[in-house]
């Protein structure tokens, strides 16, 4: 891949990411504004008044205007984890690694490089364009009679390592973005809690005597920026920690099938 379509690549993913955010703000602004706001869930049809006993959604609404910034956040949550399940799909390819791995170790020892590449091919993954990069460099090393065996071994070594390279920003792109979520739910939350608070023991000195009733339905409305926050920053780091434990395992088995590689390329040198 070249460096201009390498930068071609980020642009649009930079786009993607800014396009996705302002989406699903817009989304979280209608949703909050027309459904949860509906007159139909507050007594007397009046957003301004009490919600409907039991009422989720009016309860919802009376967090504040926190609640559409951090329902962006679990919108945006979800806009990213579709995206990396598709990325990581493609990386993956067709079929099982350990079946892939295992299958170019069997044709590797055959010495089949061709047959290998074409599995390559048909495999379409990520540890396949690594391993048909370094095949491409087994095939030419072989037939090189001027370089010596060492400068050969690291030949190869580096043609994975520079394949690699290529591979893994794609893979680990917009991790990030899930970190990010998972610290700023909390704190915009808590954001939203303290505002709630501060309104309702405000509200609650303008009265001039306990009001529990009013206390208690405070309190309830303030919790329910904690409650969104809690839930984004809870997914944000359960797709963190499935998505790094998924791309480690890719790169193991491509740091397997190269190494396995490597030794038998070295393995031929010294039986030639």
């Amino acid at each position: 891949m070249s460096k201009q379509g390498s930068s071609f690549k980020d642009v649009l993913q930079n786009v993607f990411a800014t396009s996705a955010i302002l989406i699903a703000f817009i989304v979280a602004y209608i949703l909050f504004t027309q459904i949860m706001g509906n007159p139909v869930n507050f007594e007397g049809g009046n957003p301004k008044g009490q919600p409907l006993q039991g009422n989720i959604l009016g309860t919802i609404y009376k967090g504040g205007y926190i609640v559409p910034i951090l329902m962006t956040c679990v919108l945006v949550l979800i806009i990213f984890i579709v995206e990396r399940i598709i990325t990581l799909s493609r990386a993956k390819g067709k079929g099982r690694l350990n079946t892939f791995v295992s299958q170019l170790q069997s044709l590797l020892a055959q010495d089949k490089i061709e047959e290998a590449m074409d599995a390559c091919d048909d495999q379409k993954g990520s540890l396949a364009n690594v391993m048909k990069a370094g095949l491409a460099r087994y095939r030419d090393l072989q037939k090189d009679k001027e370089l010596e065996k060492d400068q050969k071994i690291l030949s190869i070594q580096k043609s994975f390592e520079e394949a690699t390279a290529l591979e893994l920003p794609m893979m680990s792109k917009n991790m990030v973005i899930f970190s990010t979520l998972a610290s700023i739910s909390v704190l915009i939350g808590l954001i939203g809690t303290v505002l709630g608070m501060i309104k309702a023991f405000m509200a609650l000195a303008h009265s001039g005597a306990p009001d529990a009733l009013a206390l208690a339905t405070g309190i309830s409305e303030a919790l329910v920026n904690t409650a969104f926050g809690i839930t984004g920053s809870t997914l944000a780091i359960i797709a963190f920690n499935y998505f790094s434990s998924t791309i480690d395992s890719y790169t193991f088995k491509i740091d397997e099938a190269g190494f396995s590689l490597t030794q038998n390329f070295a393995a031929s040198l010294k039986s030639n």
